[in-house]
């Protein structure tokens, strides 16, 4: 099933089955527990974030070839941040460059994995289990406050509308999260073309090793790193500038497309 989080004809926001690019069968109840999937059909207007995540947890340096590329050692264990639910955007809604830090403001096509159930010391065997689905992520990223000004990750990772999810959450057990082609595209160009078969920790390992730091909760979405081609690691650098359009695209899940514009 391809969940989605959309606008009604009426302005009503609902959750629904995706049947076409204009249209859902309406979902009732709570996706995370008793819901029934109904007959009801309706227009969709417009596609919302397809979560409301209560947390954002996200892993850095966990491609092969994105850590050759940034000079940087393979870690030993999963590299953790957050990104607040503040930054999190829908398909087409507008990544704002921010007036504090607009000049070197970095894509990430990452694959973005929801946990569906409350999940606390899980095993990796088990992992899965706790998935409700996939969709795709772009950690966007402020570098000069990341690598510079800051030196750390909150505010370069955190920025309003730094956390574009959708366009739906795939809903399938049979897929398999460690063999997923992934692109971003930067108004045409493909910059990055990966697979997530490149990953140092697999997804069950995310899982299994994030659940015995923190309670995941249902709803709580872990973006699983980005492959190599970011655009700081360019020569030269190539960073998001207003009236780009950035497309995030992973084969069996969709293509998350955000336009670029300056923070007004």
């Amino acid at each position: 099933m391809r969940l989605i989080r959309f606008e009604d004809a009426s302005g009503q926001v609902r959750m629904g089955e995706q049947l076409g690019p204009d249209e859902a069968r309406v979902i009732r109840g709570d996706v995370f527990g008793s819901h029934e999937v109904t007959n009801e059909k309706a227009r969709v207007k417009r596609l919302l974030a397809p979560i409301e995540p209560p947390n954002v947890i996200a892993i850095g340096l966990n491609y092969q070839r994105h850590a050759a590329e940034s000079g940087t050692k393979v870690p030993a264990f999963p590299l953790v941040f957050f990104k607040l639910t503040t930054s999190v955007v829908g398909p087409g809604e507008p990544i704002v460059l921010p007036a504090e830090a607009p000049d070197e403001v970095d894509y990430e096509a990452e694959l973005a994995v929801v946990i569906g159930r409350r999940a606390r010391k899980v095993s990796e065997a088990d992992a899965l289990r706790y998935v409700l689905g996939y969709t795709c992520a772009n950690d966007v990223s402020a570098r000069d406050c990341q690598i510079r000004r800051d030196k750390q990750w909150a505010r370069a990772k955190g920025f309003d509308t730094f956390c574009p999810l959708g366009p739906c959450v795939v809903i399938d057990p049979a897929m398999n999260p460690g063999a997923l082609p992934i692109r971003a595209r930067l108004s045409g160009q493909v910059m990055q073309d990966s697979n997530t078969a490149d990953m140092i920790f697999s997804v069950p390992r995310l899982i299994s090793y994030l659940s015995y730091q923190f309670t995941l909760l249902p709803g709580t979405v872990i973006c699983t790193g980005t492959p190599e081609g970011v655009g700081c690691a360019r020569k030269p650098p190539v960073y998001l500038k207003p009236g780009d359009t950035i497309t995030i695209e992973i084969d069996g899940i969709g293509e998350l497309s955000n336009p670029v514009v300056a923070d007004r």
